[in-house]
């Protein structure tokens, strides 16, 4: 059994490759089961929040949900800077079920009010999902960082792809118990974050964040190592991958509990040193926007021209595609960020987001051309999230990676809130070509910042 290194130990060296085997295969199951309880709640959401309140609001309410993901990452990750994480990502999971719970009994009342705030606890799904990309890299070699995050984000597939399919199924038989119409799949999402949360709880031992940092500690000789106020400033410097990707990144002068400095202000004064880190941010989080906007308004898009008897169906099947698209190829994006190098893939994703724009957005009401474009789009959002987070990751040292990355969900999850709060609007009073063309324009920033020159042996040149 792995020595638990949640606790100090003195003379011991863990089995690193074991350590890490074990945690991307724990990882990979609580994928399936939050990605089941995720999807299912997002196939169904659009359309249950425009029965209660309306289609423009149907974009409102799905934001929700969206800025949760968001605002939970800042707790979460303080409490895995803090602790490691197991218990950011249970907690996530907990609060993505109570969320559940009351987007249940929203639909019961009918009171907007508690399906906004239902829709908000339901991110910390999301959160979760999220978060644990970044746990698969903690213990990671620097050659397979991108390959090992993709192939997390890959794990979701496997519950998600199905989910859609199952939130008629599960509709139908939650309302033999008498709950109302659409009302059913959140109950089943809740029941899938609990156990994830128990999964995660009992057995991500040890704690691949607590290891890394104790490795890195047990590097540095003890009178090299800085203070606490010390320890931010020097973390970029201290992690910084050697050119060319090749070996072990220097030890970075932290210890096992993170500083007391390394919150969101300490994660914003990293970045705004690290063009990398600027890149990764922006790619996940321009990606994550247009992916939403597009997205967000394809179930109602697609209730404008069907009965519905048969939306659900419909929906179902697009949304499978489009997950598909997101994350089935992942572990091919991956091995391609690590082969081409970080950039390349972000910009090739930007590629593919632009196509998905065009043809969904030139659709009409051709359900098989519209699904093309939702692949294409999930697709396109797999290029920017894998290559974008793998950066992020390799651009910060362990002390205050957490925290950075928590930024960088933060702004992604705001970005993606922003554009599913417009997203209705536009849907409601131009048309959901209009819609896909403002999403394409969005683009832009992250092109010039993407061919921007980068300096020789910067990260985004590995592979």
């Amino acid at each position: 059994m792995a020595t638990d290194l949640t606790a100090p130990r003195t003379g011991v060296r863990p089995d690193v490759a074991s350590i890490q085997r074990r945690t991307l295969r724990l990882l990979f199951t609580t994928q399936i089961i939050g990605g089941i309880g995720v999807t299912i709640g997002i196939a169904v959401g659009a359309l249950l929040a425009a029965r209660i309140a309306g289609t423009a609001v149907a974009g409102v309410a799905q934001s929700a949900g969206v800025v949760g993901a968001a605002l939970l990452a800042v707790p979460v990750t303080r409490i895995m800077a803090r602790h490691g994480r197991r218990p950011g990502l249970a907690l996530a999971y907990a609060v993505g079920a109570v969320g559940g719970v009351l987007v249940v009994l929203a639909a019961a009342t009918r009171w907007v009010p508690l399906l906004f705030l239902g829709m908000l606890l339901f991110g910390g799904g999301t959160a979760a999902n999220l978060q644990a990309r970044y746990t698969a890299v903690d213990l990671a070699e620097p050659a397979r960082r991108g390959r090992q995050l993709s192939l997390i984000v890959w794990a979701t597939t496997i519950g998600a792809v199905a989910a859609p399919n199952f939130a008629a199924l599960a509709d139908r038989v939650t309302t033999g118990w008498g709950l109302p119409p659409l009302a059913g799949p959140f109950a089943f999402s809740a029941a899938a974050f609990v156990l994830a949360a128990v999964v995660l709880l009992g057995l991500l031992r040890p704690d691949p964040l607590l290891t890394a940092r104790r490795l890195a500690a047990a590097d540095t000789p003890a009178a090299d190592r800085p203070s606490a106020a010390d320890a931010t400033a020097t973390a970029v410097a201290a992690e910084a991958p050697a050119a060319g990707g090749a070996g072990r990144p220097a030890a970075a002068p932290v210890g096992v509990r993170a500083p007391r400095a390394a919150g969101m202000r300490a994660a914003w004064s990293v970045v705004r040193g690290q063009p990398a880190a600027r890149l990764g941010i922006a790619a996940v989080a321009v990606g994550h926007l247009v992916m939403v906007a597009v997205m967000a308004m394809t179930p109602v898009r697609l209730g404008e021209s069907h009965a519905d008897a048969d939306v659900l169906r419909l929906v179902g099947i697009v949304l499978s595609l489009h997950i598909a698209g997101m994350y089935a190829f992942s572990p091919v994006v991956g091995w391609l960020t690590d082969r081409l190098g970080r950039r390349a893939v972000i910009l090739g994703g930007v590629g593919l987001l632009l196509a998905a724009c065009a043809v969904a957005g030139t659709a009409g009401h051709h359900t098989p051309r519209l699904s093309v474009g939702l692949v294409l789009l999930g697709l396109g959002w797999s290029g920017t999230m894998v290559a974008g987070s793998t950066l992020l990751s390799e651009s910060v040292a362990a002390g205050v990676r957490p925290s950075v990355q928590g930024l960088s969900d933060l702004i992604m999850g705001l970005a993606g809130a922003g554009a599913a709060v417009v997203s209705g609007f536009v849907m409601q009073f131009a048309g959901y070509p209009v819609l896909t063309l403002l999403a394409a324009v969005a683009v832009a920033p992250l092109v010039a910042l993407a061919l921007r020159p980068v300096p020789i042996g910067a990260p985004d040149e590995e592979g």
